[in-house]
């Protein structure tokens, strides 16, 4: 299932005023990586559904959000939990490496 795109409207809804625990992964269409870690996540995101959300962020439609957060580079994997910034993860990722963040952010 695709991740859902969150434009600067979403991202403050969903990450600040929701507050749900969840990643936000910051990419773009023409990144080689990118075209490896967004389709994992999607694999990934079925496994979560209900307990923690997964998002994307296109970072040629959205500059400033990824400025925001100092990435320097794609894909990032931004990770939230009750407003607050929880940690990054960026490059090239392997699946554990989400998993485990994921687990450390819902305190498990």
């Amino acid at each position: 299932m695709p991740l859902q795109q969150l434009n600067a409207t979403l991202f403050e809804e969903i990450i600040y005023d929701n507050g749900d625990p969840c990643l936000v992964v910051f990419s773009r269409k023409n990144c080689h990586v990118c075209k490896e870690v967004v389709p994992m996540l999607e694999e990934l995101q079925p496994k979560y559904e209900g307990k923690f959300g997964f998002y994307r962020v296109d970072v040629e439609e959205d500059k400033n959000l990824s400025q925001r957060f100092s990435l320097r580079g794609v894909p990032s994997i931004v990770f939230f939990n009750e407003g607050e910034l929880q940690g990054k993860i960026a490059g090239n990722v392997e699946d554990e490496q989400v998993e485990e963040k994921i687990a450390e952010v819902l305190g498990e």
